[in-house]
């Protein structure tokens, strides 16, 4: 009996992988900090991202109004994406680059959310998204918008 349902438990699990079934990760959790603000930062130390809250920071207003994701890559080339409940934005340009010294290290495998996005980790870099599924990934070689 036992066999029977080990093998049914694996077949199972099979099938809903095979059928693109999503399993939750862990999720990562970090405080925000005085000003209402959530910095975490990849385990590589070279991408780092930023959660503002509707209405800015005391030092920071969003350039929509907020809630918006900040995220900075420092290597090759310093880039800034950003995500807003109304656009996706890279800027190559940085005047302000401030990364990557964050406390709050999100470990690959796990995933992040506050208000309307959400992140997951990996070894190739950090994947955010909106609910509507409009985002970016933004890894070491590569950034792309989605």
């Amino acid at each position: 009996m036992k066999t029977l349902l080990t093998g049914l438990t694996s077949c199972c699990f099979m099938l809903a992988v095979a059928n693109g079934m999503a399993f939750a990760q862990t999720p990562a959790v970090f405080p925000a900090g005085a000003n209402g603000q959530i910095n975490f930062v990849m385990p590589s130390k070279t991408i780092e991202c930023t959660f503002t809250p509707k209405g800015g920071a005391p030092v920071y207003k969003p350039f929509d109004g907020g809630p918006e994701l900040s995220c900075d890559r420092s290597e090759s080339k310093y880039v800034r994406v950003v995500l807003t409940p109304k656009n996706v934005r890279r800027f190559n340009n940085v005047g302000d680059p401030s990364c990557c010294g964050a406390d709050n290290v999100f470990a690959h495998g796990l995933g992040w959310s506050h208000g309307p996005f959400t992140c997951d980790s990996a070894a190739a870099g950090v994947t955010c998204k909106r609910a509507d599924g409009k985002g970016f990934f933004m890894g070491a070689k590569d950034i792309k918008l989605q």
